[in-house]
C-alpha cells in the first residue's frame, strides 16, 4: 500500500513501475496493481507477460466448471493474445462440467447433457484462444493439449453426436481456419505442439506454416489418435532446423526416418513416439521404421534420444517396434487388459542398458501379474542392474516383491532419483518373514531408504502413479524435448 501513499510514488514514470513489476510474481503483480489506477495501467505492459501457462476446465483446481472459466479465459486472451510469445494451454472440457461426486464415464452415461455442454464449452474456448492469436506475429511457442480421452473412448465424438452441438461443422471449420491463419501469420515460431485437440489440426494444416517459421521451427508435435498422419514427409522436408519431433509411432515411416537422416538438415535431438494398441487395426505397423532406418538416423544424429509410450500394446507388437538401434532413453508401458511379459523387460534391459534413464510400468486392472514367476532372477532387478543410468522407476499393477525392491534400491542407490511403487503392488515373501523381526512394512521402508540414501515410502496416493496416459505423454514429452 505504501507504493502509492505519496506524491513521489504516484509520479513514478511508467518505465520504472514496469521495472518494479518485473521482479514480482504474477500473483504479486496483481496485488500491486490493485493499489491505484496508475499501477493498474502498467500491469498489462507486454514485456511483463511474455509467457502464459493455462489449464481451463477440470474442477479439481478449484476453478469451477469449464463454462464458468470462459470469461476469465476471454479476458486473458483479449489482454495478451496479440503479443504473448509463449502460450501453453490445457483444456479439460469434460472434467470441468462434472460435479465432484461424479466420475467421467458414469456421469456421461447417466446424463448425456454433460457431454454436450462440455463440447459446446470446448469449441467456444478454442475459438476464443485461436481468434486472439491469429494476428500475433511475435508468437514463438504454441502448446495445446485437449484432455478429451473420456469423450473419445466412449464414442461421444462420433459424427452424429457432434452434429448436435455443431450443426454443419461451422465451428470446427472456423477453428481449423484460425489455426492455419496463426501458422501463416507467424514469423518466428520455434515450438508448435497440438495433442488430442479435437478439430484443430488437419493433415493440411502444416502446409500453412510461413516460410520464415519453417526455418525457425525447432520442435513439432501434432498428435490426434482419431486422424491419419498429421505430418507428411513433404512438409517435414521444409523444416530443416527441426531438432525435436513428436508423433504417433505408426506414422513414423521409413521414408520419414530416412528424410531426417539426410545431411542437408540439422541433426535430430529428441524423438517422442506414442503407440496406441487400440489403433493398430486402422494404423498397422507396416511401413514403420526398420532397423536399418534407425541405424542411418543415429549415424546422422549422434545425440538423438527417444521417448516411447505404449498404451495397451501386446508383447508381440512391442517386440516388433523395439529395434536394437533405437537410442531409447525413456519408456512408459501402460495397459488396461494386456499385461507386459517378462520377455519384453528382458529385451529392454539388454538392448538399452547404455541409454535408458526412465522406466514406467503401469497396469490399471484387477490382479497383479508376477513377472518373476519361473525365473531365477526378477526382470525388474535385472533392469536396475544393467541400466546404469536409470534415474526414474515407477511401477503399479504388477507384483513387486519386497526383497527385490530392496535389491533395486541398493543397485542404483542415490542415482535413482524417483522410485514410485504403489503400496498394493508390493508383496512380502512369507518364507523370508520368518527371518525378519518386527513389522515387514517398517523393515522394507527402512531398507529401501538406506539403499537410496534418503527417506522413502510406498506410494499411498494412486494419483501419483495413475494419471491419464495421454496427459502424461504430453507433459513428459514437453519436459523431454525442453531438455534438448
Amino acid at each position: 500500500m505504501a507504493l502509492c501513499s505519496s506524491d513521489g510514488a504516484l509520479a513514478l514514470p511508467s518505465e520504472l513501475i514496469v521495472h518494479i513489476f518485473s521482479f514480482l510474481s504474477d500473483r504479486d503483480k496483481l496485488r500491486a496493481s490493485a493499489v491505484c489506477s496508475r499501477w493498474r495501467e502498467c500491469l498489462f505492459y507486454p514485456a511483463l507477460w511474455t509467457e502464459l501457462k493455462l489449464r481451463v476446465g477440470g474442477g479439481t483446481n478449484g476453478g469451477g466448471s469449464g463454462s464458468e472459466q470462459t470469461p476469465r479465459l476471454e479476458f486473458l486472451m483479449r489482454k495478451f493474445g496479440s503479443f504473448v510469445r509463449e502460450l501453453q494451454l490445457e483444456l479439460a472440457p469434460l472434467d470441468g462440467c462434472l460435479s465432484p461426486l461424479q466420475h467421467g464415464v458414469d456421469a456421461v452415461e447417466s446424463d448425456p447433457q454433460f457431454a454436450k455442454d462440455a463440447m459446446v464449452t470446448y469449441l467456444d474456448q478454442v475459438l476464443c484462444v485461436l481468434g486472439s492469436l491469429r494476428n500475433n506475429r511475435n508468437l514463438q511457442k504454441l502448446s495445446l493439449y485437449g484432455d478429451t480421452c473420456i469423450l473419445q473412448d466412449d464414442g461421444i465424438l462420433d459424427s452424429s453426436y457432434l452434429s448436435q452441438v455443431d450443426q454443419g461443422g461451422k465451428k470446427m471449420k472456423e477453428i481449423q481456419q484460425l489455426f492455419e491463419e496463426i501458422l501463416s501469420n507467424s514469423r518466428q515460431l520455434k515450438w508448435l505442439s497440438s495433442a488430442f485437440m479435437l478439430g484443430v489440426v488437419t493433415p493440411c494444416s502444416l502446409a500453412s506454416l510461413s516460410n520464415s517459421s519453417t526455418s525457425s521451427l525447432e520442435h513439432l508435435s501434432l498428435i490426434d489418435s482419431q486422424l491419419p498422419s498429421l505430418i507428411s514427409s513433404i512438409e517435414l522436408e521444409r523444416l530443416t532446423n527441426l531438432r525435436s519431433l513428436s508423433l504417433d509411432f505408426c506414422n513414423f515411416t521409413s521414408d520419414m526416418c530416412r528424410l531426417l537422416a539426410g545431411g542437408d538438415r540439422a541433426p535430430l535431438h529428441r524423438l517422442s513416439l506414442l503407440l496406441n494398441g487400440a489403433a493398430l487395426d486402422v494404423k498397422p505397423l507396416d511401413g514403420t521404421t526398420t532397423e536399418d532406418d534407425w541405424k542411418a538416423l543415429v549415424r546422422r544424429s549422434t545425440n538423438l534420444r527417444v521417448y516411447i509410450m505404449a498404451m495397451d500394446v501386446c508383447s508381440q507388437d512391442l517386440l516388433r517396434v523395439l529395434k536394437p538401434s533405437v537410442p531409447l532413453e525413456r519408456i512408459h508401458l501402460d495397459s488396461y487388459s494386456t499385461p507386459v511379459t517378462d520377455g519384453v523387460l528382458e529385451l529392454i534391459s539388454q538392448q538399452y542398458h547404455k541409454t535408458l534413464s526412465h522406466f514406467i510400468l503401469m497396469r490399471d486392472e484387477a490382479g497383479f501379474p508376477d513377472l518373476s514367476v519361473n525365473r531365477n532372477e526378477d526382470p525388474l532387478v535385472l533392469l536396475a542392474w544393467r541400466c546404469v543410468h536409470l534415474a526414474v522407476l515407477i511401477i503399479h499393477g504388477y507384483t513387486v516383491w519386497s526383497h527385490n525392491l530392496v535389491a533395486i534400491s541398493r543397485l542404483r542407490g542415490s542415482n535413482l532419483k524417483v522410485l514410485e511403487v504403489s503400496e498394493e503392488s508390493i508383496d512380502f515373501d512369507p518364507d523370508q518373514s520368518v527371518y525378519i523381526e518386527g513389522d515387514p512394512v517398517h523393515n522394507l521402508v527402512k531398507e529401501v531408504s538406506l539403499g537410496l540414501g534418503r527417506v522413502w515410502h510406498p506410494s499411498m496416493d494412486n494419483s501419483v502413479v495413475l494419471n491419464e496416459p495421454t496427459q502424461h505423454f504430453h507433459r513428459e514429452m514437453q519436459s523431454f524435448s525442453a531438455g534438448m
